[in-house]
């Protein structure tokens, strides 16, 4: 189906390379990071064994379109995007914490809201919420990168006290948090879209705070239909995403939850394809623009020669 799931490049001054979950990220000279966006796809924390084609330009595409109309708020690290699949950006010292932010009580925030909790990260939340009832202002509910398993959440006090963050560095990062996801409700408002809740990493070089990574995809961030929102509140009814959480359902379905055991269910030519037009369609819903699909032909030796190209400028 001529999706990327592994790249194994070696380009010119490449010092290191990493492979995340989805991304495949090259460190050329300890100065840009060449991020290429594959197709592959995870839930549950396992990525699936098969490709979905399409995937990594709708997720890649998505991020430069929000970054660039973000751009005003903070800086950002991209310096060009040389393939539909890639970005190419400044190399940052990444700050350890991610600026988790929610604007509605959904996910991981109603789960502990559910079991009584009324303080995340030590944030409080009002007495009184249903699940994907509105906050009446957003809340910062940060994560700290686990070395091992799942990111922790952490309150400010204890990433002040730990001295993972400088506190006028943290300031700069919750405001930033705050404009930038502000901005993008406001998008996704003019789409029919909820902005639910989001996540942002920020690096800094040369003393300079920089947006990093992607913002606003599926991936990252939970969007809700606008359209009948008021009403299944009302109702009792469970809210319309727009995110990944259909690979989830189809998964779940089929017996997988990523416990121990457990067996991946086929993913068949169909199902595939079925997967790659949600992706095009979440992208035509949350850009509001028509998809244009690359040539996938020959995709990996495409990528090596944009990179190449970008690099040898």
């Amino acid at each position: 189906m001529n999706a990327i799931t592994e790249t194994n490049f070696k380009f010119n001054k490449q010092k290191s390379y990493y492979k995340g979950k989805v991304r495949d990220v090259y460190n050329i000279n300890d100065q840009v990071l060449a991020m290429i966006v594959s197709d592959r796809i995870s839930a549950f924390d396992v990525v699936l064994p098969k490709g979905i084609p399409y995937k990594g330009q709708v997720l890649n595409q998505i991020a430069a379109k929000f970054l660039k109309a973000t751009e005003d708020i903070v800086p950002n690290w991209v310096l060009a995007v040389p393939d539909p699949m890639v970005t190419v950006g400044i190399l940052c010292e990444t700050f350890k914490v991610e600026m988790v932010i929610r604007g509605y009580l959904s996910g991981h925030a109603w789960r502990e809201y559910k079991a009584g909790k009324r303080l995340l990260c030590g944030v409080p939340m009002p007495e009184g919420m249903k699940e994907n009832d509105k906050f009446p202002t957003p809340i910062i509910t940060p994560t700290t990168k686990a070395s091992v398993g799942h990111d922790e959440d952490i309150s400010k006090e204890e990433i002040l006290k730990q001295g993972i963050v400088s506190e006028e560095d943290y300031e700069a990062l919750e405001k930033y948090t705050r404009a930038v996801f502000q901005r993008g409700t406001e998008i996704a408002e003019k789409m029919g879209l909820i902005l639910v809740d989001t996540k942002y990493e920020f690096g800094k070089k040369d003393g300079i705070i920089y947006l990093i990574d992607e913002i606003h995809t599926p991936d990252s961030s939970r969007y809700f239909y606008k359209e009948g929102y008021d009403e299944r509140q009302k109702n009792g009814v469970a809210q319309k995403q727009l995110s990944k959480e259909f690979v989830r359902e189809w998964l779940m379905e089929n017996g997988f939850q990523g416990k121990e055991g457990q067996i991946i269910p086929e993913m068949t030519d169909q199902i595939i394809l079925r997967i790659s037009e949600r992706y095009i369609e979440l992208y035509e819903m949350i850009v509001g623009e028509k998809f244009v699909k690359a040539d996938i032909s020959n995709v990996l030796a495409r990528v090596e020669k944009n990179i190449n190209t970008f690099l040898e400028k």
